[in-house]
């Protein structure tokens, strides 16, 4: 009878005597799920066995992980505690639900649920992420700058005292695991090996979206937190994006749906306008008028209405009145939230020649390029931190129509 052999980790405390640059992934949360250990072999010296788990009907190297009160469940036997840890070896692979993960992994019963997260080294990480953000196939500069943005993003979460540092989807970062890596990032993600954005001796909040529609937006006017390497500055980069220009008709009906959903009672609306514009052109105030008064949205909630109306950014213009058969007119420029490097402003400046640091320099003014030279205590250190290049000023790229003023 084979047994599984977990290392038991005791409120994470195994994490911490991990090597240096692991990064905890968590890439499921299910009432129940399969871990499979391909070429299980004998258990290392420390591992903790857990007796009286057989695997049948699953594979030899395949056990179904649970939760029983407060506990895990193997193969549906009482494993003894809330938390199990596979320490991740040189090579290793873990096939979690199906899918399989470079590194090791912790195991937590959680309110009903089991948590599984990937413990895997920072540049091995990047394997499964910078091809899941960035086709694999673009310029060779514009990977490398992907990849240092996203090994500084994942080194800023860096948190002993949180359960996981980062997880699996848009939320955080796109990670794929051993399935999502391709040639073209990986020679990327080696060429940069270590490297980070950094500002202030530490990794910066290096934020990035598809496009910026030609115009970044400061991280000030998207969420409130004025960082001054985020700023908004004009960004002709990204003018060859699909979604560089773009425009939608939405019914009557859906804008009042949206308007309801932010509580907006103005009887039956005849006009939504933008009244105020952040200086990269980005909605920062609608005002909606019916016939039955005229109420305001400012801030997020302009921002989030004009995306929840289906636009792919908020750098938009409105046109038109609304009415049963008249659709109001939403044209716009770029997708996503316009924060930091845009990714088709990077292709565009790969395909001019730019080398990474440049493009870095760019979408991050102010900053410098750092490395990674360890994490005592799980928190990054940086050295041979050096300013990164500059671009020359360009001319703004306004939008087309009326905001509404």
């Amino acid at each position: 009878m084979r047994v599984l052999m977990l290392t038991l980790a005791l409120g994470g405390s195994a994490l911490t005597a991990a090597q240096a640059l692991n990064i905890r992934v968590l890439v499921v949360s299910a009432p129940q799920l399969t871990v499979r250990l391909p070429g299980t072999s004998a258990p290392a010296p420390g591992t903790l066995a857990v007796p009286g788990v057989s695997p049948a009907p699953l594979p030899m190297n395949a056990w179904s992980v649970g939760v029983q009160g407060d506990n895990l469940t193997l193969n549906g036997r009482d494993a003894g505690s809330s938390t199990l840890y596979l320490p991740p070896s040189p090579g290793s692979v873990v096939e979690i639900a199906a899918k399989p993960y470079r590194g090791g992994v912790l195991l937590r019963a959680i309110s009903g649920s089991v948590q599984a997260i990937n413990v895997v080294d920072v540049e091995d990480y990047l394997r499964g992420v910078v091809p899941a953000e960035m086709p694999a196939s673009w310029p060779a500069s514009a990977l490398a700058a992907q990849a240092v943005i996203a090994r500084t993003y994942v080194a800023a979460r860096i948190n002993p005292a949180l359960p996981f540092d980062t997880c699996a989807t848009e939320s955080c970062q796109m990670y794929g695991g051993l399935k999502a890596e391709k040639p073209g990032s990986d020679a990327a993600i080696r060429a940069t090996a270590g490297q980070v954005v950094a500002y202030a001796g530490r990794p910066a909040s290096t934020y990035f979206s598809s496009d910026s529609g030609g115009y970044t937006a400061s991280s000030a006017e998207t969420w409130g937190r004025d960082l001054p390497y985020l700023p908004a500055q004009a960004d002709p980069y990204s003018a060859g994006g699909p979604r560089a220009r773009w425009r939608l008709e939405v019914s009557a009906a859906k804008v009042a749906e949206v308007a309801a959903r932010y509580r907006v009672r103005v009887g039956t609306l005849n006009s939504v306008r933008i009244t105020r514009a952040s200086l990269s052109g980005r909605a920062q105030e609608v005002t909606l008028t019916g016939t039955g008064g005229v109420t305001r949205l400012s801030g997020a909630d302009a921002g989030g209405f004009v995306r929840s109306l289906g636009a792919a950014s908020s750098r938009v213009t409105l046109s038109g009145p609304v009415g049963p058969n008249t659709p109001l007119v939403v044209e716009g420029a770029g997708a996503g939230h316009g924060v930091g490097l845009s990714q088709y402003g990077a292709l565009g400046l790969a395909r001019q020649g730019q080398d990474h640091l440049h493009i870095l320099g760019f979408y991050y003014p102010g900053t410098t390029l750092g490395v990674l030279a360890g994490v005592p205590d799980s928190r990054p250190v940086l050295a041979l931190s050096r300013p990164l290049p500059t671009l020359a000023p360009t001319a703004p790229l306004a939008l087309t129509g009326s905001h509404g003023e």
